[in-house]
């Protein structure tokens, strides 16, 4: 497994080792002592989710306040654009944001850890898109940073104007957005 850090250094993109011969292939998606070890931490995971989507949606920008969720995220079918923007008032990536392609060719992963919010938009036709995370799902602490706002500015690789679900179209925008310590 190759674990390197993006352009926010907490972020951390995952290559894990795939074994291909005439059968397929077969790849260890996740190694609690090896990835813990590389994170230098110990992660404790709750919950896992599935999210299938079609062509254009984007989900997002989705965290939690008072539960705040690490996700470790993985696409098994098709491709996405995923992004996590720093929430963290006392980090010195507050505000900005880092991402990249996810897909099931790729096999990367991407860990987001608590204090980020979380998005990503479909390039393929439908994606499948598999998560654990740190903290079981906390409705009333649940928030929404609009995706497309100016100070965050990310570089969504859009052709046509996104799929949005009416909370994701009504998000707040980055300076009325609820942040962590």
């Amino acid at each position: 497994m190759k674990i390197s850090a993006l352009s926010i250094p907490d972020v951390l993109l995952i290559e894990p080792l795939v074994f291909h011969d005439h059968r397929g292939y077969f790849l260890e998606s996740f190694h609690q002592a090896r990835f813990e070890e590389k994170l230098g931490r110990s992660v404790h995971f709750v919950q896992d989710n599935h999210s299938h989507s079609v062509h254009r949606v984007l989900r997002g920008l989705h965290y939690q306040i008072g539960k705040p969720q690490g996700k470790l995220i993985r696409v098994t079918k098709g491709e996405v654009f995923d992004v996590a923007v720093d929430l963290r008032q006392s980090s010195p990536t507050f505000g900005h944001w880092t991402g990249g392609i996810l897909s099931a060719e790729n096999h990367r992963q991407l860990w987001i850890p608590e204090g980020f919010a979380h998005g990503f938009y479909v390039l393929s036709a439908v994606a499948d898109l598999h998560y654990k995370a740190t903290e079981f799902w906390h409705p009333a602490g649940e928030r929404t940073l609009r995706w497309d706002d100016a100070k965050v500015s990310i570089h969504w690789p859009l052709s046509q104007p996104p799929i949005l679900s009416d909370k994701d179209g009504q998000g707040a925008s980055f300076e009325q957005a609820e942040k962590f310590a």
